[in-house]
């Protein structure tokens, strides 16, 4: 059954990080669901720069602030703690600069995260850098 909608809709919102947004609420607290929840920040920080709502760039950089603040406040296993700041600090340069920086995170973080976790830092990473 094929419907069509009416003219005066809205498109319907999809979330573009739902495997880290379960990840982060199925885990115990403890390491894992902080790397899970900073994956889950840092990707949103990411997929501001794409799109036609893509953010200016002082407002990254202001969002970038404030979330290494909060990162500051996670109990992230040391050996994550520094991708996940160079990720969030990328935020405020090119796509292309974050792309890289996802993909060392996931090189890191990623035997925190389960497969569909790190499909959806790689697809963006890959939406940054230009391919789909």
């Amino acid at each position: 059954m094929n419907v069509e909608p009416l003219p005066y809709s809205l498109e319907p919102l999809t979330f573009p990080f739902p495997a880290l947004a379960a990840r982060a609420g199925r885990l115990p607290l403890g390491g894992g669901r902080e790397v899970a929840l900073a994956a889950l920040m840092t990707a949103r920080l990411a997929h501001s720069l794409v799109g036609p709502d893509a953010a200016a760039q002082p407002d990254r950089a202001t969002r970038a602030t404030q979330a290494k603040v909060w990162l500051a406040s996670l109990a992230l296993p040391p050996t994550t703690r520094v991708p996940f700041s160079r990720c969030v600090d990328a935020t405020t340069g090119t796509p292309l600069q974050v792309a890289g920086a996802l993909r060392s995170l996931v090189a890191v973080a990623g035997t925190y995260l389960d497969g569909a976790g790190v499909q959806e830092l790689e697809r963006l990473a890959r939406q940054l850098a230009g391919g789909s």
